[in-house]
């Protein structure tokens, strides 16, 4: 499949800090990824590198085969993008406004009117479009913002905080826009909502300090971390053969629920899938494995665990 985003090595400073330290992902035409870490971790920083809004220190970046340095203009056209804290011009109404990010693509005059009322349509601003962007709610210049976005039917949109300010409903809404828009583009997402990447996301990149710590399906990020297992034999045995696996983070005896059996809890090291790891090592045991199934954890779980639970 088609690579629409690919970053290698993408490094930046700010004098002697360093921001992304030789990141590296590519992303699929037709995905919706959550871009996740904690504050200082990064992502505003690959953001604003993906968009063009600031230049890397090394390393490439190409948006649908355009490299963002050497070719600006065509990577920036098929790109829409929605910042944490949009800028508008107040002064205009909604229509005009719109209308002139349709300039500033390169859309032609004809048509322009009926791509304005389409996306309006879908973000919930028909009724807005005459309206002056300064007397619009909060959660209505984040639809604007969004409407922005989708300007040119981009094949990548980037939305950084996209439900911030708005209200429950909206929310939803919101949500079910950028599930749509996944059938169309290539969507990143940024947010503290770690709840909403679950709900929209499905796959995520984790940065922690300026790094790709993770990068996979969001449903084996919310299960793979951890696992419970029913093994025969004695506790002792069975620790000692668990601890020695390859990329085990922890293990929990939990006590017994059948006789002869112990249960316990694992956590991997780094996130990845101990399972046949686990299977193999007890093989080698001679201890019977009985039961094995990935615990209910949510994404936050995962994130705590992968970040070491730093906050």
């Amino acid at each position: 499949m088609f690579s629409l985003i690919c970053a290698q090595g993408l490094t930046k400073r700010y004098g002697d800090k360093l921001a992304l330290d030789g990141a590296c992902f590519a992303i699929e035409e037709g995905q919706v990824v959550g871009l996740l870490g904690l504050n200082g971790a990064g992502k505003s920083t690959t953001m604003n590198i993906l968009t063009g809004c600031i230049s890397a220190t090394a390393g490439t970046v190409a948006i649908g085969g355009y490299d963002i340095a050497t070719h600006p203009r065509q990577a920036k056209r098929i790109t829409g993008y929605l910042p944490e804290q949009p800028a508008f011009y107040p002064e205009m109404k909604v229509r005009d406004h719109l209308n002139f990010v349709c300039g500033l693509k390169g859309l032609p005059a004809v048509g322009r009117k009926k791509h304005i009322d389409h996306i309006c349509g879908l973000v919930g601003l028909e009724d807005m479009l005459g309206r002056m962007v300064r007397n619009l709610s909060k959660g209505y210049r984040q639809r604007l913002g969004f409407a922005q976005a989708l300007v040119g039917d981009p094949k990548v949109i980037i939305l950084d905080e996209p439900t911030v300010g708005l209200d429950p409903s909206q929310i939803i809404e919101i949500r079910r826009l950028i599930k749509d828009s996944g059938q169309r583009a290539t969507v990143i997402v940024s947010s503290h909502i770690l709840s909403e990447i679950q709900a929209v996301c499905d796959r995520v990149i984790m940065l922690q300090k300026g790094r790709v710590i993770a990068d996979c399906p969001t449903n084996e990020m919310v299960g793979r971390a951890s696992i419970r297992v029913r093994v025969q034999g004695e506790a002792e045995v069975i620790g000692a053969a668990l601890h020695k696996v390859p990329g085990m983070g922890s293990v929990k005896q939990l006590g017994q629920n059948e006789p002869g059996t112990w249960d316990f809890a694992l956590e991997s090291a780094g996130g990845s899938d101990i399972r046949p790891a686990v299977f193999r090592a007890l093989a080698a045991a001679d201890l019977p494995l009985l039961a094995a199934h990935s615990a209910d954890i949510s994404l936050e779980e995962a994130f705590l665990h992968l970040t070491g639970g730093a906050t």
